[in-house]
């Protein structure tokens, strides 16, 4: 029997392997290639004049002594300035639970089928919106001017008890009321986006199967409707702590009030205008970081991977640094 001279060729060298080719991209002569760096020198150049620009917005912040940083920090937790803060805060949860209560029962009037409670929203959310915060508060300030007595009774008919509005709206609930009812005629409108952003198929699907539309709205459309939601009502709520600042023209003792009366009674008016300021930032930071969590919590059910937090990326960060400089060492 004759064995083709290839076959033999292959049993007689059975270990043998042919040559790998050549990756893509690399030298056919054994030659390694060079790798060049992309240049990027504009943006080194934006960087250099950016810390430029905060080196002297430092310089110009620490080395003028008319900023009175010492009577700042004098002043910066003085027992005043924080009573300030809490009647801010005070404030600030009264407008912003009282207004989304109104903003959610106005967005619901506004979706509905009936024309008279689509109406009444509408002329609620374009009243409340077109006048100014300002001339609501000072209007339900002086409300005694227009009403002496606040009658509960009959439309055109007797009255069954009264009360004075002198006593029933002081400066606080006055305060309370304009802000409640400005900020529900912006929240009726953000409600009312959250609840448009939900698919309608799934209403209806719930209504085909007998949910309660009680059920509907609590157990589907808010739970949704919150991921596009928060996001403007946090907006909203960062937005209100700093217009707080428009109730010192009734003598509330708020935070720009009171450091109103402190640097009229100083003289001190920068650093109290900086005490104010510092404890705006503080509040606004803290709402945001609130904000922040809780657009995360309602992601949940949107994406697989949740962004990481600014903690765990700040321990990721050091733990690369740590294990780059172990790496690193002989």
């Amino acid at each position: 029997m004759t064995v083709p001279p290839d076959t033999a060729h292959a049993r007689t060298a059975p270990d043998e392997t042919p040559a790998p080719r050549p990756a893509p991209g690399t030298a056919h002569d054994g030659e390694a290639l060079r790798v060049v760096t992309a240049r990027h020198p504009w943006r080194l150049a934006s960087a250099a004049v950016v810390l430029v620009l905060l080196a002297m917005a430092a310089s110009a912040l620490i080395t003028n002594p008319a900023w009175d940083w010492p009577v700042v920090g004098e002043y910066l937790f003085a027992p005043a300035i924080l009573r300030a803060v809490a009647f801010t805060l005070q404030l600030t949860a009264l407008g912003i639970v009282l207004g989304f209560v109104i903003g959610t029962v106005v967005a619901l009037m506004r979706m509905s089928s009936n024309p008279l409670l689509t109406s009444v929203a509408w002329g609620y959310t374009w009243l409340f919106r077109s006048v100014p915060l300002i001339l609501q508060l000072l209007f339900w300030y002086n409300l005694a001017l227009l009403y002496k007595y606040i009658e509960f009774g009959v439309p055109f008919g007797p009255s069954f008890f009264s009360i004075g509005t002198m006593e029933l709206i002081g400066p606080v609930t006055a305060a309370a009321i304009g802000l409640a009812l400005h900020q529900g005629a912006y929240a009726a409108e953000i409600v009312r986006a959250g609840f448009l952003s939900v698919d309608p198929g799934q209403l209806e699907a719930a209504a085909a199967l007998g949910i309660p539309r009680t059920r509907q709205i609590f157990r589907i459309l808010l739970p949704q409707a919150m991921r596009t939601i928060v996001p403007t009502a946090g907006n909203e709520i960062i937005g209100l702590v700093k217009g707080t600042s428009v109730v010192y023209i009734m003598a509330l003792p708020e935070l720009f009030y009171q450091a109103q009366v402190i640097y009229n009674r100083s003289g001190r008016v920068i650093a109290l205008l900086l005490v104010a300021a510092i404890w705006y930032l503080i509040l606004t930071t803290v709402l945001s970081i609130a904000q922040y969590y809780l657009e995360r919590h309602y992601a949940r059910g949107t994406s697989r991977l949740l962004p990481d937090t600014p903690l765990r990326r700040l321990r990721r960060a050091l733990a690369g640094r740590g294990a780059t400089a172990t790496g690193s060492a002989p």
